[in-house]
């Protein structure tokens, strides 16, 4: 019984292959860059990642995006060894979604292919624009706790849902966050520095927008929780919540309708993404 336990595959990531390919690939990257005397810093540079998403990158738990890869057979002078991986890397990419509970893949699948996405967020950093320590720090101390190799396969899912943002065309995307979000320090005061400074990186991007709803405001259109608001390829725009690991995706018009108008609301009491980023720097400088 044990042994056929050891042997069933917990995942359809590793049922098909997926995980074990981002560990070879992996372990590969970290062989070519030893050989080639390099620092998971020095060779970060050369790629445009810093050492702690290498680090990642060579644990298995980060996806090696293809021109990452690209770039490391050049730089690492691997002749072709990790440029060859290029198609079966995308291959696995396009299957990502799947190391996600069962639970939770009908909005995954939702949310890789939507023309929009928006978010509301009261709680924590919603998870596609969270840094990986930020991501660890959370699952780290959810209860019940989660054991090691099941918090860092959920980092992998939540940095590879991040792949999103390199899409063309790209969704375009909103996200409205509590003030109280930004003052949090989930994971420390390191971890929150760094997640200030992510914000201020993603809401840079052309396709989205970032605002903070001000702590001070009196009348606040949603006392309800976070959400998110997701427009499907050739599909009607639907909804989803989760309160306390209960999961709700919501398709009725008539509901979706309602949390569409709070949206609205809330996006308009909150502050301009231009305003929302000055506070934010602000926050950092006070650090």
């Amino acid at each position: 019984m044990q042994e056929e336990r050891e042997r069933r595959p917990e995942t359809p990531a590793e049922a098909d292959g997926t995980t074990g390919l981002f560990t070879a690939l992996g372990k590969m990257l970290k062989l070519f860059r030893e050989q080639k005397g390099l620092t998971q810093k020095e060779f970060g540079l050369l790629v445009g990642y810093g050492p702690d998403a290498i680090s990642s990158m060579e644990r298995g738990v980060r996806l090696i995006r293809p021109e990452v890869l690209e770039k490391a057979d050049a730089q690492l002078e691997a002749g072709g060894v990790l440029a060859q991986a290029i198609p079966e890397l995308r291959e696995a990419m396009s299957r990502a979604r799947t190391r996600h509970p069962e639970w939770y893949r009908s909005y995954a699948a939702l949310e890789a292919e939507a023309r929009e996405l928006h978010f509301y967020a009261n709680q924590g950093v919603p998870g596609l624009l969270q840094t990986e320590d930020y991501a660890r720090a959370v699952f780290s101390r959810r209860r019940p706790l989660l054991d090691e190799e099941t918090i860092e396969k959920r980092i992998a899912d939540r940095m590879a849902r991040q792949q999103i943002f390199a899409k063309w065309p790209p969704p375009m995307c909103s996200f409205v966050l509590e003030e109280v979000v930004l003052d949090r320090p989930i994971g420390g005061r390191s971890v929150r520095e760094t997640q200030l400074k992510q914000l201020l990186q993603v809401g840079g991007l052309r396709s989205v927008e970032i605002q903070v709803m001000p702590t001070g405001i009196e009348d606040h259109p949603n006392m309800g929780g976070a959400f998110n608001l997701l427009t499907p390829q050739k599909h009607p725009q639907v909804a989803y919540t989760e309160i306390q690991e209960y999961p709700r995706l919501i398709t009725d018009p008539e509901e979706v309708r309602k949390i569409v108008d709070r949206y609205g609301m809330i996006r308009a009491m909150a502050l301009t993404p231009k305003e929302s980023r000055a506070l934010i720097d602000k926050k950092l400088g006070e650090l």
